[in-house]
């Protein structure tokens, strides 16, 4: 039995046993043809915490699905999860993707909290440091309001939802409590609105890294111009002493004066090495590609080590992500290091689509995937003779439903895609998965959750490298951030690993008019 099927099927009715137990239903009892319902007792509305020592926090459903784990992150406070959010996590449960199999996640992580002792699901079920976890099926009564819950329902009113009513929710909690009520949400919105109406509310912060390593630049070491020589000569360098504490595989600029400067990486064994890399690169026939700045040369160093299977990297439009990491995947794989080359891209669209895309999976993914087209066919179109090239190739009869061209105008790239040399891989299927032997390149990985990208990551079986390349300020995705997201998520978990390497890319190379814009627009 699936995972879907187990949580949905014909015993898939845990998010109902959760709301039964707020209620105070223990079940029913068949009697012949009759089902009559067996009712405990109401223990409470789940207002009330068991301590007043801790504070209370009111989660949303997008922090629950952003984190399935989130219930164990709030060390001794007191964690509320509104009958709303059992209600929204129900109409995610059926879907197969990863916020369906979020939902069931939560759904089983929470039947089993509560099935052992559910005369407690609104009174609190302790955990092992000292805070509770409870279930709040609370309604504002009729006669009991406060002025404020009254406020609050002559401005919700006519406008029903459960981002109004968890707003509710969280004023009845916190004018039942002496410690502080926090709302937690992912949802801008719900966080204006909270801010408007004064109800204390914040982010999930769990996996949002520190600021300042998204925006850190390439560290700079200055050595004495010995140092400098003997390590141009050597190609190593042990690590000064003045030198803080430098990450495996971590690029740096060691510099002697105001002109001398050489490129460093950081090796395993503790001592700055001499980067590897050719004068160029050249697939087949087509154009030879060189590195055009220090930090083209950092990448290209990270791509082509065999020692280094992730390698996460952030820079604007137009510095070279894509095209540096798909021109490395090919050149490792015609010399025989990987089996193939495969590549994907997050579905997440930036403003108007254009609606359902027939055709097969690489039909459908071709729009997304047209930055790694680019590259393939500028990477494999022979330097000379370029335009005319291009001129020559037809492009897809109207309504055909072929994506390539008809014979006699292939693209360059057309017979690797059809032989599976390039694979084009579609994030939604990837559960599940073992990828062994593959350069898998992914773009835009600044759109995943950081549970989308450890995903991918643990897919990834030996011989498999992953490059994850993304601009954390350009994001889409409504539920991460420039600290949330699961590109700077993997490099800041993952930092210290002997098999991973970052770099940021800063200096963009596309045009001095893109190169304008990214800075100023």
């Amino acid at each position: 039995m699936t995972d879907l099927q187990s949580d949905a099927g014909a015993g898939g009715t845990l998010n109902g046993t959760l709301q039964a137990e707020m209620f105070g239903i223990s079940g029913t009892v068949k009697r012949g043809k009759e089902e009559k319902i067996k009712k405990r007792p109401v223990y409470g509305n789940g207002l009330k915490a068991p301590s007043s020592i801790g504070k209370n926090f009111v989660l949303d459903t997008n922090v629950l699905l952003h984190d399935p784990d989130c219930l164990d992150r709030f060390g001794d406070n007191h964690v509320c999860i509104p009958l709303e959010v059992l209600c929204e996590l129900d109409k995610f449960k059926n879907e197969q993707t990863e916020r369906g199999a979020s939902a069931r996640s939560v759904h089983r992580k929470l039947a089993a909290l509560f099935s052992k002792h559910p005369q407690n699901a609104t009174t609190g079920i302790p955990n092992r440091e000292g805070g509770s976890v409870r279930l709040v099926p609370a309604q504002p009564e009729a006669g009991g309001r406060s002025v404020v819950v009254e406020e609050l329902l002559a401005v919700f009113r006519g406008q029903e939802s459960n981002d109004n009513r968890i707003l509710i929710c969280s004023q009845l909690i916190a004018e039942k409590n002496s410690s502080p009520t926090i709302l937690v949400t992912k949802d801008l919105n719900l966080q204006l609105k909270a801010h408007a109406i004064g109800i204390p509310c914040e982010d999930y912060q769990n996996d949002k890294v520190d600021s300042a390593q998204v925006g850190a630049g390439q560290l700079v070491v200055d050595l004495k111009p010995n140092d400098l020589q003997r390590f141009a000569s050597a190609g190593s360098l042990d690590l000064p002493s003045h030198v803080r504490r430098v990450s495996p595989n971590e690029y740096v600029l060691l510099k002697a004066g105001e002109k001398r400067t050489m490129p460093a990486r950081m090796g395993t064994d503790g001592a700055f090495h001499k980067l590897q890399i050719p004068d160029q690169i050249r697939i087949q026939r087509g154009a030879p590609l060189r590195p055009l700045n220090l930090g083209q040369q950092c990448f290209l160093d990270a791509l082509l080590n065999p020692e280094v299977t992730l390698v996460t990297c952030y820079g604007q439009a137009g510095t070279g992500k894509t095209l540096l990491a798909v021109a490395s995947a090919l050149h490792l794989t015609f010399n025989g290091e990987y089996n193939g080359v495969t590549v994907s891209r997050p579905v997440i669209p930036m403003g108007d689509t254009l609606g359902f895309l027939p055709g097969s999976l690489e039909e459908k993914l071709d729009p997304w995937l047209k930055p790694v087209y680019d590259a393939l066919e500028f990477l494999l179109t022979p330097e000379q003779g370029t335009a005319a090239k291009r001129k020559q190739q037809v492009r897809p009869r109207k309504g055909s439903g072929d994506n390539f061209p008809s014979s006699g105008g292939k693209r360059s790239y057309d017979p690797f895609l059809e032989s599976g040399l390039i694979e084009i891989e579609a994030l939604c299927y990837i559960r599940g998965r073992s990828i062994p032997n593959r350069f898998f390149i992914l773009d835009e990985a600044q759109q995943l959750t950081p549970l989308e990208a450890k995903t991918i990551v643990t897919r990834m079986a030996k011989g498999s490298k992953l490059v994850l390349v993304g601009d954390p300020a350009q994001i889409d995705n409504p539920y991460v951030d420039r600290l949330s997201n699961g590109l700077v998520y993997t490099r800041d978990r993952l930092r210290d690993e002997s098999c991973s390497s970052h770099v940021t890319l800063e200096r963009g190379e596309r045009s001095q008019l893109a190169e304008a814009a990214a800075r100023k627009m």
